[in-house]
């Protein structure tokens, strides 16, 4: 949905809530103008002491699909480190490709409260896919789907300056909820993708990404496809708010 009218509280409203998570795109490649006016928008938002310590990376075509090449093998050798029929050589083999090089601990062990509202997330999507908890070849290639950008025309990764942690982040986080609301007023579709985050060789193969920048996250961009998994939407509970005493 494109949003043309004049911009009023009721229109951003709908804006926002009009953006879900995609996991099923068209082979349909976005525009250059119509990408270049999305990172033009986005570079309005706010910054510390206007420090913008961030950068993007973005692919499409051959470097795209360079990219998601190098994240199957990966996740496709993680897989494999499972496999009780593997030898000790393969299974080796196997834990050497898929060993997270990323730089941050992505798979690291969530706080109990938040654990619970991702668990939440995962069954409430595997309930909508019909994907049995057990399942573990469904599961394992909805996961893989998360590495191949879900099929989306544009690969974009988020990198924050190392040495100006936490403020980076927070404005890379910043950076990003804007960049993907102008793609929805633009009529292109998104999903931010945590889990590209694991690895961070297969970027360094493609771009040449300064020493000081750390890959915080990645996201997709592109036209969502009438599959049935683009139906699924997470729960927005409210912000919580902190007590007065």
């Amino acid at each position: 949905m494109r949003y043309t009218k004049s911009m009023t509280t009721q229109t951003f409203e709908a804006l926002a809530k009009s953006r879900f998570s995609a996991r099923d795109f068209l082979n349909k490649p976005v525009d250059s103008k119509i990408l270049e006016t999305i990172l033009q928008t986005a570079a309005q938002s706010p910054s510390w002491s206007n420090t913008r310590g961030y950068m993007l990376a973005i692919a499409q075509g051959e470097r795209k699909q360079q990219l998601i090449d190098a994240y199957t093998q990966k996740c496709k050798a993680m897989f494999r480190t499972k496999d009780a029929t593997l030898s000790e050589e393969e299974r080796i083999i196997a834990q050497k490709i898929s060993q997270p090089d990323g730089d941050f601990p992505v798979m690291a062990p969530y706080p109990q409260s938040l654990k619970e509202r991702s668990a939440r997330l995962g069954l409430a999507l595997y309930k909508h896919l019909n994907i049995d908890r057990k399942d573990f070849p469904a599961r394992n290639a909805h996961t893989l789907r998360n590495f191949q950008a879900f099929g989306a025309p544009v690969m974009g990764f988020v990198l924050v300056r190392r040495d100006f942690l936490p403020f980076a982040a927070m404005d890379a986080g910043i950076m990003l909820q804007t960049l993907l609301l102008a793609a929805k007023e633009q009529g292109v579709d998104s999903c931010p993708l945590g889990v590209l985050a694991t690895w961070r060789s297969p970027l360094d193969e493609v771009f040449d990404i300064p020493p000081e920048y750390a890959l915080i996250t990645g996201f997709a961009l592109g036209y969502a496809s009438e599959a049935h998994v683009n139906a699924f939407r997470a729960e927005h509970p409210p912000i919580e708010l902190a007590q007065e005493k």
